[in-house]
């Protein structure tokens, strides 16, 4: 306008004196703390005030001059636009504007909350400063009084400055002194949180490594019918714990990154810290971060202060899954631990009264008195045994069809049997070490003897006595299992057969004799009727005295047959009267016979073995091996073997009559005995292909070792006194046993879950680190790696060269292991640039402040920290 002066600048270097400000220019916007950051700009020289648009709620000016150049960059604002009001302008005077802080509203395109009065030359009239004090000033809405200090808004600095030029006018603010100490005491809350949280996850990360590194077991107290915790409830508090532990963990030791990179960068001589640095504490936290900042990892990975933290990364992520591997609670089958166990004994072995009373049955005696019991056992017996054939003929013929045939006892099919219908028996084929080759060879005929060892059943019965304490599969939902192993007699049956023709076998025959004349048999009568030899009288001689030991140089009578059994049947001794043997005479043809005796011992060469899972139990005989530490013999040297037990011959009897060995005294021609003759061996070798008689037979009289043994005791004599050595109440015998047994423990299932210890292990070493750094040092400083924390420090510090051109994009490459430090000026807390160049620029500042505060705390802190010595981390 005619008659007005229009806006001028003048150019004055950073070094210049103060000279009058003749024409007012917009001045460059230079931060302080305590006043708003704005946009980093430059405005031009010359305002064209052509440039300045209107709109309804006041003046605003585009962000291009006339001379082209873009005035745009980032910053950060915090105005509150929405209260924002119209510039107050003089309606003739609008093209004057010399506030700086008017340059925001231009800035933003918004309208600038703030009155600006004008003189009529378009000159600024008076400058401004808050109605309150400095230190109070929190907005730039605050109401404002002039005051004619026109120097203090306007200082002698050109508009257009260097970037070296705005920091050496940067200085602390009295608008910003630090409400609080940059250090809190060792009994400050957050200290003792810290602390606690420090002892915390040291003291149960080790817990949890000696826990995994000593397995526990946890037996009776975790299981689901009598224990005090069940699995379930178990595996959901170890869970929880390790969950405890790792988020304790990953407080702590980002609380100590914070303490180690704060104290750091508050020491004068140390080697300050690095944005890559302080990222750290976000790969603990979250450890993904790590793949989409390669560089801070590349710049601090090798740090001493980066390989913990890549350390506490692995132990972060892999904590949880270490202690479910390692210490959470899981079925496990221990190791083999040698016990006394304890087992119930009711009477001697095979008593037969016992036996039968020990049948159950719903027919009474009072319904039956005479042969209720003996009826009942008979039925057991004869199911047991015709079941325990037609098994061990089936592995027969699966031997057969597989080709994998033997004349060898010792690779033939092994014995069978059932006990209570759910725990499968096997047995073991002893006492070969002679074959059949050389026994026929040596008395000149036919000779199959065979010896079957059975476990012992009582066995069965101990690991069911609560007194020694064995969980059952059904105490973990029938998932467990256990073994035991018993140093306890095993009874044997030994089946000896020899190949006889009519003649030889007529002495032993009743109807061959000189009274069968006067007295003819009668198979309804026999032999009650019949006056036969008793003891001491040993009957005839045989050609086979020698191999069963008749006569009276073995102190054994023969038996006596009431006839010769017709093709395919067999018959029954039924004298049993001063016997310690069955015997069973067979025909396969027309003078072709084999008589067999059987007889019952308790071997000590054998060991009982017992296995029990929800699918069942198997119980079987480890016999006659040298190594076997647990065979009877070992812990019993004086153990006899080859005793006959004369009781079994008494319950035998009814096994026998049973099966109907004894049908060919009326020519039954059945079925048992048709086989068994069919099973008569035709040469002195076994046949591959098919059991003989000896092992047949040995089978069928399984039933009887087992019975014979449940209840009995668990050495190889009876030294107790009762009638008919069966007692009222049972009483408990100990023998020596090893067990091993399913139940809950601690520790892996597979040999490479070791690699897990590690994780274990590193977690327990940087807590303890931690904890130690924390007790050392006490008091914590201002973590100022906190998000929070930062952000504020950073929009109170002055600007540096070496992060230029990283506020839109972030720092990249080199920038992120530029060295920074933190220093405290009168009470002011800010990021000091590490490079050496820059320090002299800060240092001038400062000493052109007019205020000091040595003596408050944040500055006897700062003080304290910056002398302390450098870390090694």
């Amino acid at each position: 306008m005619d008659g007005e002066t229009p806006f001028e600048s003048t150019i004055i270097d950073c070094e210049s004196t103060h000279s009058p400000l003749k024409v007012p220019s917009i001045p460059s916007f230079v931060y302080s703390p305590g006043y708003q950051r704005v946009p980093s700009l430059q405005v031009t020289e010359t305002e064209n005030l052509d440039n300045r648009r209107t709109t309804g709620d006041g003046p605003t000016y585009d962000t291009d001059d006339e001379t082209g150049r873009s005035v745009e960059g980032l910053a950060i604002s915090s105005i509150d636009f929405a209260s924002s009001r119209p510039i107050s302008r003089a309606p003739s005077k609008s093209n004057s504007l010399g506030n700086p802080l008017a340059t925001v509203g231009s800035l933003s395109e918004t309208n600038v909350p703030l009155d600006i009065d004008l003189e009529d030359n378009g000159s600024l009239h008076n400058a401004y400063k808050p109605s309150r004090s400095p230190s109070f000033v929190s907005s730039i809405h605050e109401p404002y009084e002039t005051v004619p200090d026109t120097e203090r808004l306007y200082p002698t600095t050109p508009a257009t400055t260097t970037s070296s030029c705005a920091q050496e006018r940067w200085g602390p603010s009295l608008t910003c002194r630090s409400r609080r100490d940059i250090k809190r005491g060792r009994w400050h809350w957050l200290s003792i949180t810290i602390l606690t949280l420090a002892i915390y996850s040291t003291s149960f990360s080790a817990v949890w490594l000696v826990v995994a590194a000593l397995k526990p077991r946890y037996g009776g107290f975790i299981n689901t019918t009598s224990g005090r915790l069940s699995p379930i409830n178990a595996s959901t508090l170890t869970a929880a714990f390790a969950k405890t532990i790792e988020l304790s963990f990953v407080t702590v030791f980002v609380a100590f990154l914070g303490q180690v990179l704060s104290r750091r960068a508050l020491v004068v001589r140390s080697k300050g810290i690095t944005i890559a640095e302080m990222s750290t504490r976000h790969w603990v936290t979250q450890p993904g971060m790590m793949l989409t900042n390669l560089d801070s990892v590349k710049f601090a990975g090798n740090t001493p202060l980066g390989i913990l933290s890549l350390v506490a990364v692995i132990v972060a992520v892999l904590y949880t899954t270490a202690s479910d591997t390692l210490d959470a609670p899981k079925l496990k089958l221990g190791r083999f631990e040698d016990r006394m166990l304890y087992g119930r004994v009711a009477t001697s072995f095979a008593n037969a009264s016992y036996t039968e009373g020990s049948c159950q049955t719903p027919i009474t005696k009072a319904i039956d008195p005479n042969h209720s019991a003996e009826s009942c056992i008979e039925i057991q017996y004869s199911g047991q045994a015709f079941h325990n054939l037609n098994q061990y003929l089936g592995a027969w013929a699966t031997t057969a069809d597989s080709n994998n045939r033997s004349a060898d006892l010792q690779h033939r099919p092994l014995p069978m049997a059932m006990l209570y219908d759910n725990t499968t028996i096997q047995g073991s084929w002893i006492s070969t070490n002679q074959s059949m080759e050389a026994v026929s060879e040596k008395f000149g005929r036919i000779i199959n003897n065979v010896t079957m060892a059975m476990p012992h059943s009582g066995v069965f019965g101990a690991s069911q006595l609560p007194q020694n304490g064995i969980l059952q599969p059904q105490d973990f939902s029938g998932l467990g299992q256990f073994f035991i192993g018993a140093s306890v007699p095993s009874p044997a049956v030994n089946v000896l057969c020899a190949a006889m023709s009519g003649a030889e076998i007529s002495p032993l025959v009743y109807e061959t004799w000189p009274e069968a004349k006067t007295h003819p048999f009668n198979a309804s009568s026999w032999p009650s009727d019949y006056n036969l030899p008793r003891a001491p009288d040993w009957l005839n001689s045989t050609v086979v005295d020698d191999i069963f030991e008749f006569g009276e140089k073995y102190s054994r009578q023969p038996p006596i047959f009431p006839r010769f059994p017709l093709e395919y049947n067999t018959i029954l001794n039924t004298t049993l009267e001063y016997v310690d043997a069955l015997y069973v005479l067979a025909a396969s043809s027309l003078d072709q016979y084999m008589l067999c005796s059987l007889s019952v011992s308790l071997t000590p060469n054998c060991s009982t073995w017992y296995n029990s899972s929800i699918s069942g139990g198997v119980m079987w005989s480890h016999c006659e091996d040298p190594s076997d530490l647990l065979a009877y013999s070992k812990s019993h040297s004086n153990a006899t073997n080859g005793f006959r037990e004369k009781d079994w011959v008494a319950a035998a009897f009814y096994w026998a009559v049973t099966v109907d060995l004894n049908g060919g005294i009326s020519d039954s021609d059945d079925s048992t005995a048709r086989l068994l003759t069919q099973l008569m061996p035709t040469s002195s070798s076994l046949d591959p292909a098919l059991p003989s008689i000896a092992e047949a037979l040995a089978v069928m009289a399984g039933p009887t070792l087992l019975t014979g043994s449940m209840d009995s005791p668990f050495v190889h004599f009876f030294n107790y006194t009762a009638e008919d050595n069966v007692f009222n109440h049972p009483v408990f015998q100990q023998f020596p046993a090893t067990l091993a047994y399913q139940d809950y423990a601690s520790g892996g299932n597979q040999a490479w879950q070791g690699v897990f210890y590690i994780v274990l292990a590193f977690a327990f070493v940087l807590n303890l680190l931690c904890l130690g750094y924390f007790i050392w040092f006490g008091d914590l400083v201002n973590d100022f790696t906190e998000p929070q924390n930062l952000f504020a420090l950073a929009v109170n510090s002055p600007q540096s060269q070496q992060l230029a051109g990283s506020c839109g994009g972030g720092p990249e490459g080199k920038e992120l292991r530029a060295t920074w430090f933190i220093d405290v000026k009168n009470e002011h807390c800010f990021i000091k640039d590490g490079d050496s160049e820059n320090e002299p620029l800060l240092e001038s500042s400062y000493s052109r402040s007019e205020f000091t505060y040595k003596d408050s705390p944040i500055s006897r802190s700062h003080s304290e920290l910056s002398r302390q010595r450098n870390s090694i981390l």
